[in-house]
């Protein structure tokens, strides 16, 4: 009998029976008090006059019109670079003790964004949160008892003028709960090794001397490591090694692409508990097994704004036009695409994560995430945003019974015009000329700015077909591989010139 299990299982089933309904509305105007409140003696606070803000009628009103978005280089260039320096007190009371390394998804050079104590405070409680939640999923008892391995980047940090860097996973794995490391795996040794495969390898060696029961990470990673442990021990599944695995928690990007290449290397169905953790924070968690969408996590030192995702309000950069109008949670619509707003505990305001995100259902503030601003593509006026990308993969992956968990496409000029070009990660080798038209067909009856774009600009649709492994090389040639590393869905044309070079090289 799992007595441990039972009793872990029994005071989160008591938490959540005694908790009231919040209302998130009320939380974030909350929230948006506490960081005006705690930060108004900053350097960005008086700036800005947080005092004469908080002293008005419409806190979020007032604070949207008195406070320009930013984005990474902006808030860099005119206050976190003092920050790096050293100087306290300039977003955000004190100095932090660790910073964020983030390439994200485009570029090479590494941005530093700053990680103070309230928001390590702050992704804890996240992580409490989505404990919590497990009341709602059923559970059995014995799965509280099991081990849990979390896929991150290297929590061996980097040390820099006093201070620690390293990526956010990893700066997360390097502040568990003392309590906690007993179920951590795969330990602090093994997490510490920097080199991916090597860490891996290490993890796959050491893979049945433990009993996990379920895994936390970016799905494209987490699928290597899990086919390197089936291969290293010559098995057909991964339940033949973890047998009482029963719970994924995914993040970082939307699961639906990696769905069906992930069930292939289980021996039965487990529970898929989607997770939105970014270099900034911890900000929304799936709380109901009924939907796969996630919950704002609405108390919890992040104020959200959204800005509809509308071409004439977004840069070619993916940053935001001055003009932009953002609302508060209480004036979103559902199946919307915003662009998601965010000011934090870390000394972020306004700032433009780059995520796009709609709301599934409004009065429980859960939402989804549907790309990226950068990753829209409208070079030719098709306005495809990543989740209808998705979609057409996963139509793509029913259609021709194939399993495609990673692409990368770009609008490229040809001589005869512009073709949408596509590269799909499968180790499956299928028709070229027939998949592309199962895209552009699917593509023409699911959006119309699309359909209205290939009888005009927009020429046709090009498939390449290379291995997945491609995906990973390619990141680890850009010194970005594991941790919270996510493929370009969408590239420039330059970008793209230097992944086809990449592709040609390997091949």
């Amino acid at each position: 009998m799992a007595i441990i299990g039972n009793i872990i299982k029994g005071v989160i089933e008591a938490k959540e029976a005694l908790s009231s309904e919040p209302n998130p509305i009320d939380e974030q105007k909350e929230v948006l008090n506490e960081l005006l409140e705690r930060a108004k003696d900053t350097q960005f606070g008086k700036r800005y006059d947080f005092a004469a803000i908080l002293e008005s009628d419409n806190i979020q009103k007032v604070f949207a019109e008195a406070i320009p978005y930013h984005d990474y280089n902006k808030i860099t260039e005119e206050w976190w670079s003092k920050t790096i320096d050293g100087e306290p007190d300039v977003a955000w009371p004190g100095s932090p003790d660790f910073f964020a390394l983030s390439s994200g998804t485009t570029g090479k050079k590494s941005k530093r964004i700053p990680v103070t104590e309230d928001m390590i405070d702050s992704i804890t409680r996240a992580g409490r949160h989505q404990v919590y939640a497990m009341s709602n999923f059923d559970m059995p008892a014995d799965f509280f008892e099991k081990e849990i391995m979390m896929l991150g980047s290297s929590t061996n940090l980097q040390e820099r003028d006093g201070k620690k860097e390293g990526e956010i996973s990893g700066i997360s794995a390097s502040n568990i709960p003392f309590w906690f490391k007993k179920y951590y795996k795969p330990g602090d040794q093994i997490a510490k090794i920097d080199d991916w495969d090597e860490r891996v390898l290490t993890i796959a060696k050491n893979a049945k001397n433990w009993d996990i029961g379920a895994l936390s990470g970016i799905p494209s990673w987490m699928e290597l490591m899990l086919k390197k442990v089936i291969d290293y021990h010559n098995v057909d599944n991964i339940h033949q090694i973890w047998p009482n695995l029963q719970a994924y928690t995914s993040g970082g990007v939307a699961f639906d692409p990696y769905e069906k290449s992930f069930n292939a290397l289980l021996g039965r169905p487990i529970q898929i508990i989607d997770t939105y953790l970014a270099s900034e924070g911890f900000f929304a968690c799936q709380v109901r097994p009924e939907t796969t969408a996630m919950k704002l996590i609405t108390d919890n030192g992040i104020y959200f704004e959204f800005v509809p995702f509308e071409p004439k309000y977004v840069n070619q950069d993916g940053s935001l036009t001055d003009d932009a109008p953002s609302i508060s949670l209480g004036e979103v619509e559902e199946d919307v695409d915003y662009v998601l707003i965010i000011s934090t505990v870390s000394g972020a305001w306004r700032y433009i994560i780059g995520d796009t995100i709609a709301f599934t259902d409004k009065e429980r503030a859960e939402i989804k995430i549907t790309g990226r601003t950068k990753f829209f593509l409208n070079t030719v006026g098709s306005q495809l945003s990543v989740n209808k990308l998705n979609d057409a993969v996963k139509h793509l992956e029913d259609e021709l019974d194939i399993k495609v968990p990673e692409y990368t496409l770009c609008a490229k000029r040809f001589d005869d015009g512009f073709y949408h070009t596509w590269y799909l990660g499968s180790d499956s080798k299928l028709d070229e000329e027939k998949t592309a038209n199962v895209l552009d067909d699917y593509l023409k009856g699911a959006n119309k700015n699309y359909k209205v774009a290939r009888s005009k600009a927009l020429e046709g649709v090009k498939v390449h077909f290379v291995p997945q492994q491609m995906f990973a090389e390619w990141s680890g040639a850009n010194k970005k591989k594991g941790g919270q590393v996510k493929m370009e869905r969408v590239m420039g044309e330059e970008r793209f010139k230097e992944w086809e070079d990449f592709v040609s090289q390997k091949a």
